[in-house]
């Protein structure tokens, strides 16, 4: 890095510049897509899966020809919403082989060296010390479990940035995201805001997927959806949100009016 570049960033460093612009707000943000990549987890998952499940009809004298899908096929059907079924049988999976493969996956997803795979977002240390130091209030709602959540955010310092961490109870919840289940739990984190003074006339609901969508929607707040995550652009217009950007590095621009530089380096 040359010391142009170091003025440069210095110059514009976000945490050592403090304002009030965003004072009042409230900016409930989901974890997995706007803040944690997946993409890798979810991947090596299907392929553990697919490695499983041919295994063990192995072991009933039924071997399998199977066809793993890339990691760039996997992650478009994902995508655009590609039920999980279409998936495994574009793998070469029998109709009566899916159900396995499905419920192997479900119970590995969340194992301690799958979780390990998952990795922040480009940009987004930087966004979230914008956000804060800017005057944010950040609050996560998660499909995740909070504990699980809470350790992720110590391992990278970033729990200080959050005024409230809303996880789920289920192990499973954030694999199966269910819309409903998303809506109740930013229900009861808007009841907390609005109980600690926070108006929800200045809250945004940040997230990748239909059901972060539907849960703003459903409680009367904005939508910013982000592209980054598990749905694409195309997908995630079909409901409506209120913007869409490419990750919460440019919804903090957005929100602070200025320009997108890029602090990802």
């Amino acid at each position: 890095m040359t010391n142009a570049e170091l003025v440069s960033r210095s110059e514009f460093h976000p945490w050592g510049r403090h304002s009030d612009a965003l004072s009042g707000v409230t900016l409930f943000c989901d974890f997995d897509g706007p803040i944690m990549d997946v993409s890798e987890r979810y991947y090596h998952t299907y392929c553990l899966g697919l490695t499983d499940t041919q295994r063990h009809y192995h072991s009933l004298g039924q071997p399998l020809q199977l066809a793993p899908l890339s990691q760039e096929q996997f992650w478009r059907m994902k995508q655009d919403r590609t039920p999980d079924t279409e998936i495994a049988m574009r793998s070469g999976l029998e109709p009566s082989q899916v159900s396995w493969f499905l419920k192997r996956v479900k119970h590995i997803v969340n194992q301690d060296t799958l979780l390990a795979q998952d990795r922040l977002q480009a940009g987004v240390i930087w966004a979230l010390h914008l956000l804060h130091s800017h005057g944010a209030r950040l609050v996560l709602v998660t499909l995740r479990q909070r504990d699980q959540v809470k350790q992720i955010l110590n391992q990278h310092h970033l729990n200080h940035l959050f005024a409230a961490v809303w996880g789920a109870g289920d192990r499973d919840a954030a694999y199966n995201n269910h819309a409903q289940h998303k809506a109740d739990l930013l229900r009861q984190a808007i009841a907390h805001s609005l109980q600690v003074g926070y108006s929800a006339n200045r809250a945004y609901m940040i997230g990748d997927t239909e059901a972060d969508i539907i849960a703003g929607q459903t409680h009367g707040i904005s939508t910013f959806a982000v592209t980054c995550g598990i749905r694409s652009r195309s997908y995630l217009e079909q409901f409506e949100p209120t913007h869409i950007h490419s990750d919460l590095l440019t919804i903090a621009h957005q929100l602070l009016n200025c320009p997108a530089l890029d602090y990802r380096a």
